[in-house]
């Protein structure tokens, strides 16, 4: 055996209890505490639900503003409402969302705000793990892409 080799299985072994362990161990998958899962959502957290608010600071602001190369002011006028939160559509999405495709549908993604940016905060996602959740979204979520036919 290499001394490669050697280090390798030494270091897989440091976090498991037994070197059987080390070579046999799978962790369980699960999709809903997988980020991953983010690059194929069709936007679920883009939606606002009653009582919620996607709160914006300044630098938030800041960078919006950056990205379509305005004034915090302008970028205040255009798309902030209460001082502190996107405008929405009618039907809750965010402005910034794409009816033009299924996935990657944030047009801002580079720019979007901490709160967008940090969502699920390390838990699972919401919308995945619990029903109702997903019960009041998924109908606004197929609306809008039916115009994508």
């Amino acid at each position: 055996m290499t001394s490669r080799w050697r280090t390798i299985r030494c270091q897989r072994r440091k976090h498991f209890n037994t070197p059987k362990d080390a070579m046999t161990a799978t962790a369980p998958y699960i999709l809903s505490g997988n980020r991953m899962y983010c690059n194929y959502c069709p936007g679920y957290c883009c939606y606002r639900l009653k009582g919620a608010t996607l709160l914006l600071d300044a630098i938030d602001i800041n960078r919006i503003a950056r990205h379509f190369n305005i004034s915090d002011g302008e970028a205040r006028n255009k798309y902030i409402v209460e001082r502190n939160t996107f405008k929405t559509r009618p039907d809750g999405s965010c402005i910034f969302l794409s009816n033009e495709k299924m996935c990657g549908r944030c047009t801002i993604h580079a720019a979007r705000p901490r709160q967008c940016r940090e969502f699920p905060y390390n838990d699972p996602c919401p919308y995945l793990e619990r029903e109702d959740l997903l019960n009041i979204i998924q109908p606004k979520v197929e609306e809008s892409l039916q115009r994508l036919k």
